[in-house]
């Protein structure tokens, strides 16, 4: 498969062979969905708690009497129909990864990179590189290659110039490569990566 290739002006610098394994593999959407799940399940960090009413300090002694006060009886100040006491059903810490081999993985990557060749929302970039660390390069460079909605660019490496520049746009970001995970993938509406990007993809999936 051959790839219009374009410089930051929008203009054509050429083309690119890639990999059909890659990027022109087969949509599968629920295996997506899957990996996506997994990928945010394993950012949260599950940390949440709250006190349940027998371990909310306190509450040993009944706050009234019984009888002739003319208020329900209760027996603790720690019960969770009052401020301060435990928490009905309590959260508690808890691990929400979820396990995804390396196959599936891999497999949900080169789909989602292959479907967004398909639907035109793939622009690679001869090269990405600014002469300052300015926003309104960015911003120029998108509006050079007609783009609409959010933006990822992906790079073989970072550089200091574009991450400093791309982080000032809410809906532009800027990822490595090896690191780019497929919820980025399907997170933005357009993908432009570089012609260097594609190639270290493509001697990581050798």
């Amino acid at each position: 498969m051959k790839l219009n290739v374009l410089n930051m002006s929008g203009k054509s610098a050429g083309t690119i062979e890639v990999s059909d394994a890659i990027f022109g593999a087969e949509y599968k959407e629920a295996l997506i969905h899957q990996v996506v799940v997994a990928q945010l399940a394993n950012k949260r960090q599950g940390t949440h708690a709250a006190l349940t009413r027998s371990e909310v300090r306190g509450g040993g002694a009944k706050i009234y009497r019984q009888k002739g006060t003319g208020r329900a009886r209760h027996s603790s100040i720690v019960a969770p129909i009052y401020v301060g006491g435990g928490v009905v059903f309590a959260k508690k810490p808890r691990d929400f990864s979820q396990k995804i081999n390396k196959n599936m993985k891999a497999a949900a990557f080169y789909s989602a990179l292959s479907e967004k060749i398909r639907q035109n929302e793939l622009t690679v970039l001869d090269n990405f590189s600014l002469a300052e660390a300015k926003t309104k390069l960015v911003a120029e460079t998108v509006d050079n290659l007609g783009l609409k909605g959010s933006v990822i660019f992906v790079v073989s490496e970072y550089d200091e110039a574009a991450l400093r520049a791309t982080r000032n746009i809410p809906t532009v970001s800027l990822a490595e490569s090896r690191q780019l995970s497929v919820y980025e993938i399907v997170s933005h509406k357009n993908v432009v990566i570089t012609a260097d990007a594609i190639k270290k993809i493509e001697e990581e999936a050798k």
